[in-house]
């Protein structure tokens, strides 16, 4: 028995692994914070991009552009596959260098039936989308500015946008 005690005792007593799985988390957790911090911007971020900010910022004695919103009619489109019936109710205008709005206002007819027969074949899915507002947008916008002819339409401002 005096052999069992004295092996048992000249084994060394095994430390816990804790404070090693501890200090490694630590380590990632403050290499990633430390990561997010120079990539962001948050230290050590080059002094010309404070620059250039406010180099961006519009003067307030600068004038405004020369431009007008001619409102489009309000359209209501049914949508739909099958059985299932829906109305997207839809209302915009359009930014228009203030020389062409004449010119915008006699091809509203035609603006009106290019946004009709967009919206109607567009699929209900699509229109549910979170991002469908951004894609919907710029298709539309191109398809106007080739109704109306180059430079005459600078932008859709999309006033209402419905789904029920």
């Amino acid at each position: 028995m005096a052999d069992e005690e004295t092996t048992e005792e000249d084994e060394p007593k095994k430390g816990s692994k804790k404070p090693l799985v501890v200090g490694l988390i630590l380590a990632v957790l403050l290499g990633g914070g430390a990561f997010y911090a120079v990539w962001s911007g948050m230290i050590l971020a080059p002094a010309t991009e404070h620059a250039a900010v406010e180099d961006t910022e519009v003067a307030p004695d600068e004038p405004l552009p020369d431009v007008v919103f001619v409102p489009v009619p309000p359209l209501i489109v049914n949508v739909g596959d099958g059985n299932i019936k829906r109305h997207l109710r839809f209302q915009a205008q359009l930014e228009v260098a203030r020389s062409s709005e004449q010119d915008v206002i006699k091809l509203m007819p035609r603006v009106v039936d290019v946004l009709n027969g967009y919206l109607r074949a567009v699929e209900t899915a699509e229109l549910e989308e979170r991002t469908a507002l951004i894609r919907l947008r710029a298709q539309m916008l191109r398809r106007i500015q080739v109704v109306a002819g180059t430079g005459r339409i600078k932008d859709l401002l999309i006033m209402e946008f419905v789904l029920n």
